[in-house]
């Protein structure tokens, strides 16, 4: 429970996490903790920085508002007002029923016994009257008043604004606030059911009981039905239940109910109730609610006293979370009694980034990026709000297009690199970010690993088969990183290709090829062939042998793959990366399997200018491997790769691996400097495949067309105005229009007004090219629920500034 076995490991394998040379310093913690209430008559110490920041509210809020400390615009309130044509559409009807039921009572209705005598037998009445002759006809006039006096309820409720004002003074109030209304409610109108239950009450009943009961008089043929007692409080009853059933749907009482029962059965196990709404999120209210007061105390003490800071509260409400989920909440509370906050550390030890330079809330998994601009586009509620990304947008993906100095790595990568990490060290996420070598991401220290290839002093080296098994699998991401881009050789073909000398090679040598021997194997070789055609004359090798004649027999023909693979492979067989991809110097091999199994955070260095070609082809393999590693096994963490620059490392293959990663807990950020690095094949499915786009300001207007084009249409009212000259026929009007415009020199019109719905692009290529000022993007965003935020203009030099929260 205490570190589940990932801190004690050394290797950089995919089973394996790396550790720094040196854990940095952890305050101490004291032997007891000190006491919580202060002394009497002393002043109460100042609380520090992280608990006012555990205290503050993070109300619901749309995708892309920064949740911490978050209000409600003003007008965004005001919006949820009710307008005065909802107040007059339910005064109007009330006052129609009012008056049509005061017709009804005094027999004013044109034809009102028609509808009663055409359903009633003819002996019930006197003749040509409406008088009625026996019982029955009696109790039939109270059954016709009662069904008339429901249909006009349900009248007005459907034909005026009933439900708004409803929905708006009970439904939107918090529980018990909303069922007690609802009560309320309900009970006033039982008094006008029953007066004669309530005490005071002096006015008559509705028809509301009286025509149950002579119903069922007319059904059963008789009053005998009524000695029952049992049958007419069963009457009463139903008649009760029918006017309290609107009631308890609008005031939510069998959802309250239940909570109220879930509370009781908890307290039944002998766990606390439910804690009110009031105790500080400082003091750990869901412990104390499972019963860990203990482990809450301690905590509570913890941060209090300033030995804790915000990552050491996220990563022990993760694991609180995990803990109740599998029923370990003995264990829990043992470990946090003996470590405090130091419990369930990143196996690295590190508690904190060295340094910051984003605001972030790792309760809500977020990084505040910027404000939203105030604009006519923007909605009330995003208006002057700080604009956020947090793991539930990045999780469906997002591509950012500005040119070079448009602030992509210092407002959007650098921040939401520095997020994941600080998640990764409470548990919950593993990051891979690739960069150009100097891109000030974050320092080495922020890393567990980091990967220079090329740089003799690199500690670690990217391993390109990422420790697989399965040839089939090696040899389908290393082809989409060799050859990707190439039209002349389709995936499937270099895979085939690389499959047939992996699969051999490894039966024989018990591992894949350097990438030297490779190399030789793809070029045809014919001594590198032979020894390995050699290797594999046992029986047991029969099906690579096979593999093997085939690639031999395919060498030399126009289908032959194996030549363009070996021109890519050159790339990386340079004497600047002789140590590197498992050539087995001095640097330690790394795995990018390791981050589906470990929160790792990783940054993999590109070479140094003069090895664009092999940059692309790394990026392209490490997006390769990256969706290949995520794809099995279960993973409570979320994976997400962010590429500084993803020029040349689009392709067909890698687009589809992109859309997969919804569903496995794995997202990625690409960054372009123009849509023009990808083909334009694969614009359209690009943008269909991520949630979230960026379009930062000095895009071109074909860029900007893209864009456009993936935001699509909305809706707009325009209002045009016409001015007419207005001709007068009477002398008098004529001279008084002839004086007027004398006076003012301008002639006398009339505005024609007009009023229409047209479909607008909304933001054109035009705007996006030349209307977004610099230091701004247009950001939308779409989350893992499905709910997202239109394309809005977005401040990124309003980040605001960082609230100490790092004790």
């Amino acid at each position: 429970m205490d570190s589940d076995g990932t801190q004690d490991a050394q290797a950089t394998r995919a089973d394996s996490v790396p550790r720094p040379a040196t854990p940095p310093r952890v305050p101490p913690r004291p032997a007891r903790a000190p006491e919580l209430p202060a002394a009497p008559g002393q002043p109460p110490p100042r609380r520090p920085a992280v608990a006012d920041w555990l205290n503050e509210p993070r109300p619901a809020a749309a995708p892309g508002i920064w949740r911490f400390g978050f209000r409600l615009p003003k007008a965004a309130q005001a919006s949820g007002r009710l307008a005065p044509v909802t107040v007059v559409g339910l005064a109007v009807p009330l006052v129609v029923a009012l008056v049509l039921w005061s017709m009804w009572r005094h027999g004013t209705v044109p034809y009102k016994w028609a509808v009663l005598r055409l359903f009633t037998p003819s002996d019930w009445w006197w003749a040509g009257t409406s008088a009625p002759k026996v019982w029955q006809g009696q109790e039939a006039i109270v059954v016709y008043d009662g069904a008339f006096f429901g249909l006009l309820i349900y009248a007005m409720g459907r034909l005026g604004s009933w439900p708004d004002v409803l929905r708006h003074v009970v439904g939107r109030r918090e529980q018990p606030a909303r069922a007690l209304l609802a009560a309320l409610g309900a009970l006033v109108t039982l008094s006008f059911v029953f007066p004669s239950a309530f005490p005071g009450v002096g006015w008559n009943a509705l028809p509301v009981a009286a025509p149950v009961f002579s119903l069922a008089a007319l059904v059963s043929g008789g009053y005998d039905l009524f000695q029952s007692q049992l049958l007419t409080d069963g009457l009463y009853a139903l008649i009760t239940a029918l006017v309290l059933w609107p009631f308890a749907r609008i005031g939510g009482w069998w959802a309250l109910a239940q909570q109220w029962r879930a509370v009781r059965d908890r307290t039944d196990k002998g766990r606390t109730a439910q804690p009110r709404p009031d105790v500080p999120r400082a003091r750990w209210p869901e412990l104390r609610e499972a019963g860990a007061h203990e482990a809450a105390d301690v905590l509570t003490a913890e941060v209090l006293d300033g030995r804790m800071n915000d990552v050491d509260c996220a990563r022990i409400g993760h694991a609180w979370t995990a803990a109740r989920n599998e029923g370990r909440l003995a264990a829990f509370t043992e470990t946090v009694l003996r470590q405090g906050g130091a419990a369930w550390t990143h196996p690295s030890g590190a508690r904190d980034l060295p340094g910051r330079t984003a605001r972030h809330d790792l309760l809500v998994e977020q990084v505040r990026i910027g404000q939203w601009a105030a604009g006519e586009r923007t909605p009330v509620a995003y208006r002057g709000a700080g604009a956020a990304l947090g793991r539930d947008a990045l999780a469906t993906s997002l591509l950012a297009v500005g040119p070079p100095g448009s602030g992509k790595t210092r407002h959007l990568v650098a921040p939401v690199v520095e997020s994941l990490a600080l998640q990764a060290l409470t548990g919950r996420c593993a990051v891979v970010a690739v960069c150009a070598a100097g891109t000030p991401l974050a320092p080495d220290s922020a890393f567990d690993v980091v990967v220079r290839i090329g740089d003799p002093a690199s500690v670690h080296d990217l391993d390109p088969y990422a420790d697989c098994d399965d040839a089939d699998e090696a040899a389908a991401f290393l082809a989409e990183g060799l050859a990707g881009d190439l039209d002349t050789v389709g995936g499937q073909r270099g895979a085939t290709a690389l499959a047939q000398l992996l699969g051999p090679y490894r039966a024989v040598h018990g591992a894949f090829p350097p990438l030297p021997v490779l190399r030789e194997l793809l070029e045809g070789e014919p001594s590198a062939l032979s020894s390995l055609r050699e290797a594999l004359s046992g029986e047991e090798h029969a099906a690579m042998c096979r593999e093997l004649d085939a690639r031999v027999r395919q060498i030399g023909t126009t289908a032959d793959a194996g030549p363009a693979l070996a021109d890519r492979l050159a790339l990386l067989d340079r004497p600047a990366f002789a140590e590197f991809f498992g050539a087995g110097g001095t640097v330690r091999p790394f795995s990018l399997r390791a981050v589906a199994h470990h929160p790792l955070r990783v940054r993999i260095d590109l070479p140094e200018h003069g090895h664009e070609e092999a940059s692309r082809l790394i990026t392209r393999l490490v997006l390769a491997q990256f969706g290949a590693v995520v794809r099995g096994g279960e993973r409570s963490h979320f994976a997400c790769l962010v590429l500084d620059d993803a020029t040349g490392t689009v392709t067909a293959e890698s687009v589809r691996r992109i859309q997969r990663l919804r569903s496995r807990n794995a997202g990625v950020v690409l960054a372009l400097r123009t849509i023009g690095d990808v083909p334009e094949a694969l614009h359209g499915p690009l943008f269909g495949a991520v949630g979230c786009r960026m379009a930062f300001s000095g895009v071109t207007t074909w860029d900007g067309g893209r864009f456009a084009q993936a935001w699509g249409t909305q809706w707009v009212e325009t209002r045009e105005v016409a001015k007419h000259t207005v001709f007068a026929h009477q002398p008098m009007t004529r001279a008084i229009h002839a004086l007027r415009k004398l006076v003012t020199g301008r002639a006398v019109t009339t505005d024609a007004v007009t009023v229409r719905q047209v479909e607008r692009e909304r933001w054109s290529a035009s705007e996006l090219a030349h209307a977004v000022p610099p230091g701004h993007a247009v950001l939308s965003l779409t989350d893992m629920k499905g709910e997202h935020a239109p394309p809005l203009l977005v401040d990124l030099r309003g980040q605001g500034s960082e609230q100490d929260v790092r004790t």
